[in-house]
């Protein structure tokens, strides 16, 4: 295989969306090739993030481990939540410290907030809630503005939400969770990433704890709080109109879309799909979304 062999083969994995077996095995040979040939750690972070996506978390960390002997920051930020969540079977606190440490000297945000989470859970560190809403306070300016949806915005704005919660500040709360809501959402079209979807989770949670829900004003992801329980939701997509029903089955909460059910709202996020895109890909051109009773 040739360096334009490789490239021409990645190029066309990355048009598509479903891949067979046989197009996964030459994309990951073509990287492969390319990564032995260039010595570029954006490659071996571009393969350790495919991998980290289908959760085969070994695989990341090898490509990861790889890109940071080359000292490339943000394989640092990636070593560091592989042993924060023990994403291949252990924790290591330590570790994680470590590599957050590394790339948060170089400015990265997502470190530091990561940082800030050791310190207020204890993680490695002495707790220090204190030193948790400092480092927390610190990054709010730096992505308040934010524009591209892959910036940590929603990260650090449910984190300062929490904060003001617990100081009684609710509709400071609110509006620091809907703007992160709104941005996140728009992140997950492009990107349906595990890890954003349980933000998004914890997020709806968090919000309907604060403030009862708008039922004229539904979105997609407002599903998280409604398919908890027995409900129908319509909706329409391109001027075709769908529902979703959950019901109970055996003292659970299943979920029917489309001819397919689905074991839970993270099953159901995950794999519901109009035509071949994923639900989450078409979150702008779902309108009109009414609950049924």
């Amino acid at each position: 295989m040739t360096d334009l062999e490789a490239k021409k083969i990645v190029a066309a994995f990355e048009t598509k969306n479903v891949h067979t077996e046989d197009e996964i095995f030459m994309y990951t040979e073509a990287m492969d090739h390319l990564i032995t040939t260039t010595n570029d750690p954006r490659m071996m972070m571009h393969l350790g993030g495919y991998y980290y996506g289908l959760r085969k978390f070994d695989l990341a960390l090898k490509y990861y481990e790889m890109a940071a002997a080359f000292d490339y920051e943000s394989a640092n930020e990636c070593l560091g939540y592989i042993w924060y969540y023990g994403r291949t079977g252990e924790k290591d606190y330590e570790k994680a410290y470590k590599y957050f440490s590394a790339a948060a000297k170089r400015g990265n945000i997502v470190a530091r907030y990561k940082i800030a989470d050791m310190y207020k859970n204890g993680y490695y560190v002495e707790k220090d809630k204190e030193k948790y809403k400092a480092i927390v306070e610190e990054l709010y300016p730096l992505v308040k503005r934010a524009r591209n949806v892959f910036e940590p915005l929603p990260e650090i704005f449910t984190r300062l939400a929490r904060i003001r919660s617990e100081e009684g500040n609710i509709d400071e709360a609110v509006k620091l969770y809907l703007k992160a809501k709104d941005f996140l959402a728009q992140r997950i079209m492009y990107n349906s990433f595990f890890g954003d979807l349980n933000i998004m989770k914890w997020l709806i949670e968090d919000l309907y704890r604060l403030s009862e829900p708008d039922e004229k004003h539904v979105d997609l992801f407002d599903l998280y709080y409604y398919l908890l329980e027995p409900v129908e939701i319509s909706f329409y997509c391109f001027g075709k109109k769908y529902t979703v029903r959950s019901e109970e089955q055996d003292e659970e909460v299943v979920i029917e879309f489309n001819g397919q059910w689905f074991r839970n709202t993270d099953d159901f996020f995950a794999r519901a799909k109009i035509g071949d895109k994923l639900l989450t890909e078409k979150y702008f051109q779902i309108t009109d979304m009414r609950i049924v009773r």
